[in-house]
């Protein structure tokens, strides 16, 4: 068996607010040529120390209760000691914390094998960087 391994930098601009950004259409479109029907792994990962990577139902309300909920958990406030940037910044920093910078997930048939509602998605609640960069690895 013949391992193969591929990966692809995303270049992503998230703006200047919080937000939850579908990069699934993203990875499907790496794997239909990375993958090119094979079994696999993607790895999908984001090299930046204040966003991360969750799987997760998207447009029905959970991306918007994620981030309420990391707000309600993480308060953009001054009672972080890491306090560069804008109020409340240090809060980003601990967020990889509870949302990793990667997920590891399942390919079949050069196919991404998430749930029926399932996304994969870029947690991303620095309004500092509004440029992201996701590094996409396909291991076959």
């Amino acid at each position: 068996m013949t391992e193969t391994f591929r990966t692809h930098v995303l270049d992503v601009t998230t703006g200047r607010s919080e937000t939850v950004y579908d990069l699934t259409a993203d990875c499907e479109a790496f794997l239909r040529e990375a993958a090119a029907g094979r079994d696999g792994l993607l790895n999908v990962f984001v090299p930046h120390a204040t966003a991360g990577i969750a799987v997760l139902e998207t447009g029905a309300g959970s991306d918007d209760d994620l981030l309420a909920a990391l707000h309600d958990l993480l308060p953009a406030d001054d009672r972080w000691r890491h306090r560069h940037g804008s109020p409340g910044h240090g809060r980003d920093h601990v967020l990889p914390a509870l949302v990793p910078p990667h997920a590891t997930l399942p390919v079949v048939g050069g196919r991404l094998e998430l749930g029926t509602w399932q996304s994969v998605c870029l947690v991303d609640t620095n309004r500092d960087n509004p440029d992201r960069q996701v590094r996409l690895t396909f291991l076959g």
